[in-house]
């Protein structure tokens, strides 16, 4: 009886103790991770996952997991076998994905033809080769209206470039006449306020937006690459 009242006693010290563990596991985990990889960016969020003892730590949509402690870290994907899925993934997915009705479309290059009616976001490079084919077979749709983020993610003069076509009086114009025509922008003199720009790589970064064309439709789907016309017009038709 007596081993069995101390096996108890210490059952219920280890629950005790399990219970304030994982109470004190996430700050735990952001002061050492602080400490000991100083170069990590500002932790958003730790929070469990489904291995015991492996934490999910969050850094905007980047994601690495770590133990109770912090003395390991892990990157790559949390897979579920048994129900065949990538935590890891679908995770991402949900953190990066698009609400299109929120989009700050004050910060885009808007064109449109016919009456606007199908409505779709690319994330393009002024330099980008596929960005300008896509450009070309875009003019092939009719009541459609496109909102450009422009972002200069290529080098070069894509900055450049993508100055010069936000600040100018006509944007759209200038915009498809450089991507559809190879008319270059003209320089724009004087100051501009080019912070959409920068807010526009904020932007792609916090969507994971890793190259141009990125797509968006209206139903908040995203499409990395070029798509045909078909393509479109056919995810167009299933908005309706």
């Amino acid at each position: 009886m007596s081993t069995g009242r101390h096996f108890l006693a210490a059952l219920g010290l280890s629950a005790f103790c399990f219970v304030t563990s994982v109470c004190a596991d996430e700050a735990a985990i952001r002061k050492n991770l602080a400490a000991r990889l100083p170069q990590l960016p500002p932790i958003d969020e730790v929070s469990k996952t489904p291995l015991p003892g492996i934490w999910e730590v969050r850094m905007g949509s980047e994601i690495l997991y770590a133990d109770d402690d912090a003395s390991f870290v892990i990157e790559g994907s949390i897979i579920d076998l048994k129900g065949q899925l990538n935590i890891t993934q679908e995770r991402i997915a949900s953190l990066t994905a698009f609400k299109f009705d929120e989009l700050p479309f004050k910060d885009a290059v808007e064109w449109k033809q016919g009456s606007g009616k199908n409505k779709l976001v690319v994330f393009a490079d002024p330099n980008c080769g596929y960005c300008k084919h896509f450009e070309k077979e875009l003019g092939k749709i009719k009541d459609l209206t496109v909102y450009t983020f422009l972002v200069p993610m290529l080098g070069g003069d894509s900055p450049e470039k993508a100055r010069d076509i936000w600040c100018a009086k006509d944007r759209g114009k200038v915009w498809r006449a450089w991507m559809v025509d190879g008319k270059a922008p003209d320089p724009v003199p004087g100051a501009c306020d080019t912070g959409a720009l920068g807010r526009n790589m904020d932007l792609a970064m916090k969507h994971a937006v890793r190259g141009t064309p990125t797509l968006v439709f209206a139903d908040s789907k995203r499409s990395a690459g070029v798509i045909s016309v078909e393509e479109l017009e056919s995810h167009f038709a299933q908005i309706k």
